[in-house]
């Protein structure tokens, strides 16, 4: 059963402290990745080796193959080769970081337009205050962000929401849904689309180039995106909302920003001048305000 976030013992905080600087310092290594492989090729590789071999000793979850192939293009091509081509010319992973927690406002949107789901107005509210962050990004670009890079992350987020709506529907499948085994299995069909758009905008001369000249680290970084970053992300958070309450495991998602914008400002040496920091503020508020709205419904 589920339980309140008083109730979480320390060392669950610290697993998802954990996550969360994983997932957030992972914008900088896909960026330091980046400067070696493309974007769409970089994309393919961290879902083959998120699918083989664990897909050898997972069994397929018990779900439809149409949602495990909607899943993978959606989470696969449409938000990471997406986010990716965007991060490597038009946004830093600072502000990637952030903007990309916008899915949790699309999540909602969706929801409502698929079932009719209510919104409260404090969930009104907290999409208002961070769209104004959203805004001010856009109004004051520099060398570290474009409008195209703002919007590009932006579709990311929006196929980050689909994806889940798609995984949601699998879980009231009625069946008890494996989400390590779900992660795996649909990355397979993400591998299509991946490799085409990679043959397509990075072009097989690239392609040759960078896995010819690809150093042990920069195989390293591909790993971390699927071992690290996915199979243990992913299935570690699954866990903790197998154990929690949404309300008590949520709220540490707003880390992922925090640890992502320091990080790029400490390795990168990303710039926070007052406009980046109002706009993550705005971001940060409108989403911490959301899941106060989320808590506040579920007491009821």
């Amino acid at each position: 059963m589920n339980v309140g976030v008083s109730a979480i013992p320390l060392r669950f905080v610290a697993l998802a402290v954990a996550i969360t600087f994983v997932w957030g310092t992972n914008f900088v290594v896909i960026k330091w990745a980046l400067g070696a492989l493309p974007p769409f090729l970089f994309a393919a590789l961290r879902f083959a080796l998120a699918a083989f071999p664990a897909l050898l000793f997972l069994p397929k979850p018990k779900v439809s193959w149409a949602n495990l192939a909607l899943y993978g293009v959606l989470i696969g091509a449409l938000q990471f080769g997406v986010m990716f081509w965007a991060m490597r010319e038009h946004i830093s992973p600072g502000l990637a970081s952030l903007v990309v927690q916008t899915q949790v406002f699309f999540t909602i949107l969706i929801a409502v337009a698929r079932s009719g789901e209510r919104v409260s107005r404090l969930q009104i509210a907290a999409l208002a205050i961070a769209s104004c962050g959203i805004l001010i990004l856009l109004s004051r670009t520099d060398g570290s962000i474009t409008v195209i890079g703002v919007l590009a992350i932006l579709f990311a987020a929006l196929a980050w929401a689909s994806g889940n709506i798609v995984a949601r529907e699998a879980a009231r499948g009625g069946t008890n849904v494996n989400l390590l085994a779900y992660v795996v299995w649909s990355s397979l069909f993400a591998l299509p689309p991946l490799i085409a758009c990679s043959l397509i905008f990075d072009g097989l001369p690239a392609i040759s180039t960078s896995l010819a000249n690809a150093t042990a680290w920069v195989w390293l970084a591909v790993l971390w995106q699927s071992v690290g970053n996915t199979l243990f992300g992913y299935a570690a958070w699954a866990w903790l909302l197998s154990r929690y309450s949404a309300s008590a495991v949520s709220p540490w998602a707003l880390l992922v920003p925090v640890f992502g914008m320091s990080a790029s400002a400490i390795w990168l040496g990303e710039s926070l001048p007052a406009w980046k920091l109002l706009a993550a503020a705005c971001v940060l508020c409108g989403l911490a305000l959301n899941v106060y709205a989320g808590w506040s419904r579920e007491k009821r």
